[in-house]
């Protein structure tokens, strides 16, 4: 008889870098969850720590948790890492549960 075997699919680990584009757009890799956002903060959680970004009229263009890839448009003012700890996860696993 065959043994079951776990099959959950563990999200990719991958390499965290930050590339801003001229001010209008930054792109993250090694994202991990969103804890919270709006048009002018957004907060994740990336494989090297906690994430906030700062700015205008900020607007997801890509979110790929699976990937660890995420895409913001908008006036970037700043990010500055931080030490985010979340007790039940972030907002979009509260979100789907």
């Amino acid at each position: 008889m065959k043994e079951l075997t776990d099959v959950r699919k563990e999200p990719k680990v991958r390499a965290h870098n930050i590339t801003v584009d001229n001010r209008e757009r930054i792109s993250v890799t090694g994202v991990t969850d969103v804890i919270s956002f709006n048009e002018t903060d957004i907060e994740i959680e990336t494989v090297a720590g906690g994430l906030a970004i700062f700015g205008q009229n900020l607007r997801f263009n890509k979110l790929n948790l699976e990937d660890g890839q995420m895409i913001v448009d908008g006036f970037i003012e700043g990010f500055e890492y931080t030490d985010i700890q979340t007790e039940k996860g972030g907002f979009l696993s509260r979100i789907f549960k």
